[in-house]
């Protein structure tokens, strides 16, 4: 199979794209509305771009009509956002959480989960995850128009959240007990329970 790019539907390219770039973190993400209200939302074009100052990054595609989704809209008017873990146990809420809900209506409701209160942001974190990263917008940068067009969210981690229950006896991040998930292309899904380790050259 070969895709020219530019004589292709855009769909199908978004289809093959992520079919092919993964496993893609999840980007579990709580944000507010300048009325208050809480959203969350999941996003796999995700990922950590450095560590001095701390940064994480976020795509929110635009919606199939062109239209911006509430996160992207919240991020415009406030500034901040939560990015909290897509785990294993929480698969099915993380799914369901990706429902158009009607505007100003509470996916944190709708799943059956619940928030806990943020240190430097205003947005709660999602009180499930056992891993939050309080975020302030550094910068945002609209990439291209219409459907699916992507809008690269760049965040400044404030603050990070990590529940006793996924450290070993070291304190560090155990990735067996955190159990991450990612997603691949259409409905596919994958654990990290599948592990082996590297050690880097010197």
């Amino acid at each position: 199979m070969h895709l020219d790019v530019s004589q292709t539907p855009f769909l199908d390219v978004y289809q093959t794209l992520v079919a092919v770039v993964t496993p893609r973190p999840i980007a579990w993400v709580t944000t507010i509305d300048c009325d208050g209200r809480i959203n969350l939302a999941p996003f796999s074009f995700f990922n950590a771009f450095g560590a001095n100052p701390p940064v994480v990054v976020f795509s929110p595609t635009l919606r199939r009509d062109g239209s911006k989704k509430d996160t992207l809209l919240n991020v415009e008017a406030t500034g901040e956002f939560v990015v909290n873990m897509a785990v294993a146990p929480l698969a099915a809420e993380v799914n369901r959480s990706s429902k158009e809900l009607p505007h100003g209506d509470r996916e944190v409701d709708y799943v059956g989960l619940h928030t806990a209160p943020s240190v430097k942001v205003k947005p709660p974190r999602l009180a499930e995850s056992p891993v939050n990263l309080e975020c302030k917008l550094l910068q945002l940068i609209p990439i291209g128009q219409g459907p699916v067009a992507g809008n690269l969210v760049i965040g400044e981690v404030l603050m990070i959240h990590v529940a006793d229950r996924v450290l070993d006896e070291a304190g560090k991040v155990n990735p067996r007990k955190l159990q991450t998930i990612a997603r691949l292309g259409g409905d596919w899904y994958c654990h990290t329970s599948d592990l082996f380790t590297m050690h880097r050259p010197t």
